[in-house]
């Protein structure tokens, strides 16, 4: 079966290479050539340009979706990405917000699935940067909704930046729901600056703080520090998580707890 896609312009045949790579995850510069009918340059220079965009990360002979410890996922494949295993531990989160209390929530897609259970726990406070989360609580009754402005990167469909930083340091909130791209037995890690800034300072703004990560982060480093594992009160990861990941952070004392899937 021929997959070859009809010849388009520059800029459509670039949005529908970014598709197809998120989609698989990865893809080889042969295989976009072969797949959009172009040459091996023109999809070296297609990738360039998907690349600056936050699009996808070129690697030797190819590009990918995924993140790396210097890179992370665009936002479109982060909504894709190991969704039974977000589900499983946002109910398992949700279950420690009280109704009448606050909460803040990051940019990340697991904080995003936490948020669409909140509905189940209001009357609530919810705080958070995140474009697709202030969209989806807009419409939820007894949620009182505060939007973190800063500058939109739409990468991550967020807020981030200095103005970010001052509006979070500005909050106090009982509780606050982060997710990392990776955490060592020690850290909790994230490849970006601007993004391990606003984290930094929402767990400085939170009385309660829990990290939410599933189990494909784990045994991992990335290029920053967001901080130290025992500032978090609990760490929630999903039952697919190897129990040894799982035992060796409890052995240095971490509240650790499990969501089933």
């Amino acid at each position: 079966m021929n997959s070859r896609q009809p010849a388009v312009g520059g800029a459509s045949r670039r949005q529908s290479m970014a598709e197809h790579v998120m989609r698989q995850g990865s893809a080889s510069v042969a295989e976009l050539a072969e797949t959009f009918g172009v040459s091996v340059m023109t999809v070296h220079r297609d990738l360039d340009e998907l690349e600056r965009q936050g699009m996808v990360r070129k690697f030797r002979g190819g590009a990918s979706a995924q993140a790396s410890s210097v890179f992370e996922s665009n936002i479109v494949y982060r909504l894709t990405a190991n969704q039974e295993e977000k589900e499983a531990i946002a109910r398992h989160v949700v279950r420690q917000i009280e109704p009448g209390g606050s909460v803040m929530l990051d940019d990340s897609t697991t904080a995003l699935a936490v948020a669409r259970q909140l509905g189940e726990v209001t009357p609530l406070t919810v705080v958070t940067n995140f474009l697709e989360g202030i969209k989806l609580l807009t419409g939820v009754p007894g949620v009182r909704l505060m939007a973190l402005g800063g500058e939109y990167h739409p990468t991550h469909d967020s807020f981030l930046g200095v103005a970010c930083v001052d509006a979070v340091e500005a909050m106090s909130t009982d509780v606050v729901v982060v997710s990392t791209s990776a955490i060592s037995d020690r850290y909790a890690f994230h490849q970006e600056q601007e993004i391990v800034l606003v984290k930094r300072a929402m767990l400085n703004s939170a009385t309660r703080r829990i990290l939410a990560i599933d189990n494909t982060k784990l045994d991992r480093v990335a290029l920053h520090r967001v901080a130290p594992l025992d500032v978090f009160d609990l760490i929630v990861v999903d039952s697919r998580a190897p129990a040894a990941a799982v035992d060796r952070l409890r052995e240095r004392h971490l509240n650790v707890e499990v969501a089933e899937i």
